[in-house]
């Protein structure tokens, strides 16, 4: 079986793979600006992604005789994700609440944190093996690697954990 196809249908070809990366890059990021609660950011995304979601799946629809369009559609939607979950990495837009767990050195670890800024509930607590020190903040997701870094440099054993936050009222943000 001998395919041959012309610099146009290429041309198609990687045009409609261009866009539909845009317009899932666009989706991932409008998926983590609603549950962050970014209304405008949500509806702008939103229609933007839309846009370039009929023009690129016009274009696949129209010439279906041609199957690098249907393989540019495939891989862009796939490479889109890709690229939309790195995008929003990168941005860090949002909370984290961390949760950091000292079988030895809390104290020391809350010390260091405030130390540099972070507001710190420290919690006396019981673990499996003892008396452990239980630490609670909230932090910019830009921060999350700082913190970590901070707690290892005191205590390398610690238990550190996170979830997704949205502030509601008051805290302590730096």
């Amino acid at each position: 079986m001998e395919f041959s196809f012309t610099q146009q249908e290429i041309l198609l070809a990687l045009g409609v793979f261009f866009l539909r990366v845009i317009n899932q890059s666009l989706d991932t990021l409008r998926v983590v600006m609603m549950l962050r609660g970014r209304k405008v950011a949500t509806w702008v995304l939103g229609f933007l992604e839309t846009v370039i979601f009929v023009v690129a799946l016009g274009s696949v629809i129209t010439g279906l005789d041609n199957v690098l369009n249907i393989i540019g559609y495939s891989a862009g939607f796939a490479t889109g994700n890709t690229l939309g979950m790195w995008v929003e990495d990168r941005l860090a837009i949002g909370y984290i609440n961390l949760r950091i767990v000292s079988p030895k050195r809390g104290t020391a670890v809350v010390q260091l944190l405030r130390a540099e800024g972070f507001g710190v509930t420290e919690i006396p607590a019981r673990g499996k093996d003892g008396t452990v020190s239980l630490l609670n903040l909230s932090v910019r997701r830009k921060e999350v690697d700082e913190v970590q870094r901070l707690v290892e440099s005191v205590d390398e054993t610690a238990f550190i954990t996170s979830e997704e936050t949205r502030p509601l009222r008051r805290g302590f943000w730096g």
